[in-house]
């Protein structure tokens, strides 16, 4: 492990010049974040500073609810739906009150101020692997676009994790394993994973700290996506080519999304995801004089995914079929070769950050961070024979992705006023440059052999973005119970180099440099109308530039579907309003938020099952009105019990749209009218502590003009009520034994993709 570690350090010390991160500094996070957590009583109530409203767990609380991978954190909170398939998962994607995991560029995530989002891609969900579970202090959540510190992709929701920073020394190793039944289709069976991690951290006398975070996990997935053929409204299924057809058995018949008939042929396009995942993460921090401090961030996730296939055909003999003319007796099909091939993919990503800043109690401070992050290797490679004949070799694809990546760079400057200034008329000022710069350059490459052969480039799309920024944002203390946050953003958009090159053809002109401007002024004022009882009103815009797919991803998939972009896409602008009211009192916290989101050219990829076509167009104007109510209590209605529960009502609809009229007036995508969780968690004695979960996702849609009128089977966005227990006992001081279920009724869900099935899980974790 020293070997590697090393290697890191000296690439991140030689590219900390010219390597640039974006995020809010730490101290912007603790001036914000820092009173969000219910502890019990009326101190746990927000800032007034906060603009937003916001949800947080601490490390303590995270351990009572099964906590497998970093993101799971997520799943519990107020308007939050965190698309997570499976454990292993590499692209857990955000939804929040106004937008659903369809569009992953409206969801910041910041560890520890340094930007984990990756907006390259349509199903780029935010680098979750650059986390450990152990290495997580408390993660908080912000709503929407009310501070002028942070991008315009807060239009959605603005995730902070905390990582640990140890005052003395400390180790921790956990050892975990999973176990899920899955069931559907037919088909049953059981997928296992196990994780090991170890974190390790000390502070020295000279001021230096350090933490080391390792992370192993092997986890397999249930199927994810299946093989169909999909008949027309009058129930016709397409007509085969000619010729003499194998009989078969096994085929599955339901009903689409749609409403149509539809066969499934079994489970295909690399359906079951067996992935070995490691993480190694460094961090180092040193005060430099009394005045001064600095930290520096190393991480390297490397991950090989090998994926397989299930054919629900069998013959006469009862041997599975995999490719070729069949029939069941009723109907013909066609399942071509490349429907049930398997793939591999080997990925190496590294990420880096620097942070100097000047610590001074009152007066100036100034805060420069720097990071960068970059995929050393991403290679996808893609059979064009199913299982039995690929595993022999043949022709196939190789999908690349080396040197993708983005960096960022923010210099802050603050000015806090002397604390005994208890009158009217303080300001707390913040002013900041800001720049992120996302490139990226996917090629595929056909091969004669698609295990390892070399290849030759077929087609590729290519492009990178850039948004520099000046905001600047006043904390004014107008009297002792009422202060003002208000602010403004200025943006600045470029895009270019965007190329692309189809299959057969020669490369497409490249697209003209494009520079786009917005401004996004924000205001939030908060009143204490008594001790206990905060009134906040909150308006704030928001501008989302398209990322570099959106605009430039033309492309063809291995299947045939097909995937359009729109390089003149234009940025989505926000107005949100909120209105809300915080009251605690004794053990309690109420509160209550009326928000309303008005999105102008929204940005969506849309889909045509029949064209198998994929497409990303601007949506005229999307509204989103709804309420959110979130209670917490603490040793109530007995002690040593705790509750931690929300409901949000939300009523997202399509106002205008001049490309899809048929649209206007349906809900949004991925937009629940409903959602809610309830974590309750009780500490017996200082051994033994339980908790059960509910988390209910009401009725959504998959597509604009709300054409899926089944949701309860694959490619549907059903309701999802889910159950999960856990129970841990300290067998010593330091040794902890865990035991959870989650899902404990076994409820199939699905959002396009099934949600995972009943899942054991069982944990064992040493701390010192």
């Amino acid at each position: 492990m020293h070997r590697p570690l090393q290697t890191l350090l000296a690439a991140a010390l030689a590219a900390a010049p010219a390597v640039r991160a974006a995020a809010a500094d730490d101290s912007q996070q603790q001036q914000h974040l820092e009173p969000v957590l219910v502890t019990g009583a009326r101190s746990s109530a927000p800032s007034p500073d906060l603009p937003h409203s916001s949800a947080g767990k601490s490390a303590v609380q995270l351990r009572e609810q099964n906590l497998v991978n970093p993101e799971d954190a997520l799943k519990y909170l107020p308007s939050t739906t965190l698309r997570k398939r499976y454990s292993g998962d590499r692209n857990a994607l955000i939804g929040g009150r106004s937008f659903g995991t369809l569009q992953p560029s409206r969801a910041l995530v910041y560890v520890d101020g340094f930007l984990i989002s990756n907006f390259l891609g349509r199903f780029d969900a935010p680098r979750w692997n650059m986390l450990t579970p152990e290495s997580v202090e408390r993660v908080d959540v912000l709503y929407g676009p009310f501070s002028a510190l942070y991008p315009g992709n807060s239009i959605g929701t603005t995730v902070a994790v905390t990582e640990r920073r140890p005052r003395a020394f400390e180790a921790a190793v956990r050892l975990s394993r999973f176990r899920q039944h899955f069931d559907a289709y037919g088909h049953a069976d059981h997928y296992d994973g196990h994780q090991q991690s170890a974190h390790l951290g000390d502070r020295l006398g000279s001021g230096l700290w350090y933490t080391v975070d390792l992370n192993r996990q092997d986890a397999t997935s249930q199927p994810m996506q299946y093989q169909a053929v999909t008949a027309d409204a009058a129930g016709r299924f397409p007509e085969p080519r000619s010729g003499p057809a194998t009989p078969v058995t096994g085929v599955r018949y339901d009903t689409d999304p749609r409403g149509l008939r539809r066969a499934l042929l079994g489970a295909g396009a690399g359906a079951i995801d067996h992935t070995v995942q490691q993480t190694v993460k460094l961090r180092l921090g040193q005060t430099l004089d009394r005045a001064l401090a600095g930290d520096l961030l190393l991480a390297h996730w490397t991950q090989r995914s090998q994926t397989r296939n299930l054919s629900f055909l069998r013959d006469g003999s009862g041997q599975a079929v995999w490719r070729g003319l069949v029939s069941d007796g009723a109907q013909r099909f066609e399942l071509p070769a490349t429907a049930l091939a398997p793939s591999r993919r080997d990925e190496r990503h590294l990420q880096a950050g620097l942070r100097l800043k000047t610590q001074h109690d009152t007066g100036w401070n100034t805060t420069l961070v720097l990071s960068g992050y970059r995929i050393i290797e991403d290679r996808q490679r893609q059979a064009t024979q199913p299982d039995p004949q690929a595993g022999a070799g043949g022709a196939g694809s190789v999908t690349r992705r080396d040197g993708t990546g983005w960096n960022t760079a923010e210099l802050v400057t603050t000015y806090t006023p002397a604390a005994d200034d208890l009158a009217g008329g303080r300001h707390a000022l913040t002013f900041g440059l800001h720049r992120n710069a996302y490139r990226l350059h996917s090629t595929v490459d056909r091969t004669a052999d698609w295990r390892g052969g070399p290849g030759q480039p077929d087609q590729y799309y290519r492009g990178r973005t850039r948004v520099v920024a000046l905001y600047g944002q006043d904390v004014w203390r107008l009297r002792p119970d009422l202060k003002l946050t208000w602010g403004v953003r200025w943006e600045r958009f470029e895009a270019g180099d965007g190329q692309q090159k189809f299959p057969g053809s020669e490369p497409e002109p490249r697209y003209p440099s494009r520079r786009l401007h917005g401004s996004s002024p924000k205001a939030s004022l908060a009143w204490w109308a008594t001790p206990d009882l905060l009134l906040k009103a909150s308006a704030g815009r928001g501008v989302r530039f398209p990322n570099v797919e959106e605009l430039y991803n033309g492309s063809i998939a291995a299947n045939g579907r097909k995937t359009s972009s729109d390089p003149r896409l234009a940025p989505e602008r926000a107005d949100a309003l909120e209105l809300s009211a915080e009251y605690g009192w004794q053990r309690h916290l109420l509160r209550a938020s009326l928000f309303q989101d008005d999105v102008q050219d929204a940005i969506l990829r849309q889909n045509d099952v029949s064209a198998q076509i994929d497409w990303v167009s601007n949506v005229d104007r999307v509204r989103t009105r709804g309420i959110e109510l979130t209670w917490q209590a603490q040793d109530w209605p007995a002690r040593g019990l705790s509750l931690d529960a929300n409901v949000a009502l939300a009523r997202s609809k399509v106002a205008a749209n001049a490309r899809d009229p048929r649209s206007v007036g349906k809900y949004w995508p991925r937009v629940p009218r409903l959602r809610a969780s309830v974590v309750a968690a009780w500490r017996a004695n200082e051994r033994w502590t339980t908790s059960l979960a509910l988390r209910h996702s009401g009725r959504a849609y998959n597509t604009s003009d709300n054409s899926d009128i089944q949701p309860d089977v694959y490619g549907g966005v059903s309701r999802l009520t889910q159950l999960d227990l856990r129970g841990s006992v300290k067998l010593q001081p330091q040794l902890e034994l865990a035991l959870g279920i989650d899902n404990l009724t076994d409820q199939r869900a699905w959002q396009s993709h099934p949600y995972p099935g009943r899942t054991l899980l069982a944990e064992l974790r040493w701390t010192r």
